[in-house]
């Protein structure tokens, strides 16, 4: 699915799409936990987070979409030809965001990560000059304020826990820590939005978002892991193989019934 645009509109379409991809991506995962969750109350706290973030994406698609056909003289696009039509390399997705479910303590870091990088990246963005991302910004940030609270009371529960919830906390922060550095690794689009007073800036971002982690792995009696590789590359569309098989479930049924509808 490629587009004729010039360039300011393709790399703000690019961005809007990176947002966009992230957040359905991660929805696809947590949405795996429905009826599997610990306990009822949390398992219901999951899947409303999963809703939150699918209604943001929708958002973020309906614009996507918008700017597409308001620009290029080709099919008109929907929110869901973007979601369930683009194969692997046209998904800009955090990498983050592809990583296996694991155990209850690897999903509530992985949440953890991503709703304080969210948050922080929406409070800035209420300030945009596109007006449309930062609308979408300020109705999300009270959803992610949660996102940010629950998976926070979570991962120092684990953390300070007994021994076992410690131990799996830590084993899920070697795993996932080393994605976590793409977040504040700004691709071409996102430069240019930067430039163009659209995204916030990134590095603003990490010293925030570590300030922010780092005060709660102190009372979950954790510790920063330091100089690790970090992974990059799915916000250019270059995934883990893990993203085929999500998109292999996501898109199945839209695929094989193209035309279908309810």
């Amino acid at each position: 699915m490629s587009f004729i645009l010039n360039q300011s509109t393709n790399q703000l379409i690019n961005y809007t799409l990176h947002l966009a991809d992230s957040n359905l991506i991660l929805t696809q995962r947590n949405a795996a936990w429905c009826g599997h969750g610990p306990i009822l109350e949390q398992d219901i706290a999951i899947t409303n987070i999963t809703l939150d973030l699918i209604g943001q994406s929708r958002n973020l698609y309906q614009y996507a979409a918008s700017l597409i056909n308001n620009n290029a003289a080709s099919t008109a696009v929907t929110e869901d030809s973007l979601a369930y039509f683009r194969n692997e390399r046209e998904f800009k997705n955090l990498l983050l965001t592809e990583q296996e479910n694991g155990d209850w303590a690897k999903t509530i870091l992985r949440q953890f990560f991503y709703s304080v990088y969210q948050y922080i990246l929406y409070e800035k963005m209420q300030q945009s000059d596109n007006e449309q991302l930062a609308g979408i910004a300020a109705k999300s940030l009270k959803e992610v304020a949660y996102h940010v609270t629950w998976s926070s009371e979570w991962v120092v529960r684990l953390g300070d826990g007994t021994q076992e919830s410690h131990e799996r906390l830590q084993n899920a922060l070697k795993e996932l820590w080393s994605y976590t550095g793409e977040m504040f690794i700004p691709a071409d689009y996102e430069i240019e939005m930067i430039l163009a007073g659209i995204a916030p800036d990134a590095s603003f971002l990490k010293e925030a978002w570590l300030k922010k982690v780092a005060a709660v792995f102190e009372e979950a009696t954790l510790t920063l892991p330091q100089d690790v590789f970090m992974h990059i590359g799915g916000k250019n569309g270059v995934h883990t193989e893990k993203l085929g098989y999500i998109l292999a479930e996501l898109q199945y049924l839209p695929r094989t019934y193209p035309t279908a509808t309810w």
